[in-house]
């Protein structure tokens, strides 16, 4: 068995690369101030990577006018941010797909797997019936359950910490206003100074940790801080079983703001 333990900076710089990644261009973006200004480029990932830099999403040339109160397919592609991703990438054959849907300020968005010959924009407009609400997103033909289900890697200590916090930017892209819920959350390795009320035995540190098993399994456990009211802290555990980077997650509140 192995545990590890990572810098912040390291989970930290894993999230700004897919927050810039997966970012919707302004064309399929209404309703949120847009900012010219670009991430700086990190200059390494330390512990997850020797060599980490900072790499651009090729956008379509000539992506659709917004849609309003509908569903339509993302000029996004999701799997591009796998190009700097060390130790964990898509199976082969298979390719990631999105959709958004945008209205008065909202939004949401939706990422799944599909196999490479049903990624067509033909295929995936297919899926878009023109009756579906926010909460009702389109699944094109054959995609898997979850687009986690379509990733593999090197079983790497790094591999499953990135694992998890590529699941939850996935899970949230495309999302506008009030739909932010894992964008709400700020990555610690201790408790910001406040007056907090623990609901739970107080952790011993913070910092995010990694233990793999022998027979494969291993476990991530990280924690954030979530500064939409209620403030509270928060402890993210993800479960994974041998062969598989779908994890079995447990994000529960450890203390709030008094």
């Amino acid at each position: 068995m192995t545990i590890k333990k990572y810098p912040l900076s390291s989970l930290q710089k894993v999230k700004k690369y897919l927050l810039q990644s997966l970012a919707v261009p302004n064309t399929e973006q209404t309703g949120e101030e847009q900012t010219s200004d670009e991430m700086p480029e990190p200059e390494s990932l330390d512990e997850l990577s020797g060599v980490f830099t900072f790499g651009g999403t090729p956008l379509a040339q000539h992506p659709p006018a917004t849609v309003q109160d509908e569903w339509f397919v993302s000029t996004v592609n999701p799997g591009a941010c796998f190009l700097k991703l060390p130790g964990l990438q898509m199976k082969p054959d298979y390719r990631l797909v999105s959709y958004l849907f945008r209205s008065q300020g909202q939004g949401v968005g939706v990422v799944w797997a599909v196999p490479e010959a049903y990624s067509t924009m033909t295929i995936l407009e297919k899926a878009l019936t023109g009756k579906q609400t926010m909460a009702q997103p389109p699944k094109p033909e054959k995609a898997l359950e979850h687009f986690m289900e379509a990733v593999e890697g090197d079983r790497t200590p790094a591999s499953f910490l990135m694992a998890s916090i590529l699941r939850r930017e996935l899970e949230e892209f495309g999302a506008m206003g009030d739909r932010k819920k894992w964008g709400q959350h700020e990555l610690i390795d201790a408790a910001p100074a406040a007056n907090w009320n623990w609901r739970t035995a107080q952790p011993k540190d913070l910092w995010p940790k990694v233990k793999v098993f022998d027979d494969g399994q291993a476990a991530v456990e990280f924690f954030s801080c979530r500064y939409s009211k209620p403030r509270m802290l928060y402890r993210h555990l993800d479960q994974y079983s041998p062969s598989t980077y779908q994890s079995k997650s447990i994000d529960s509140p450890l203390a709030v703001l008094q």
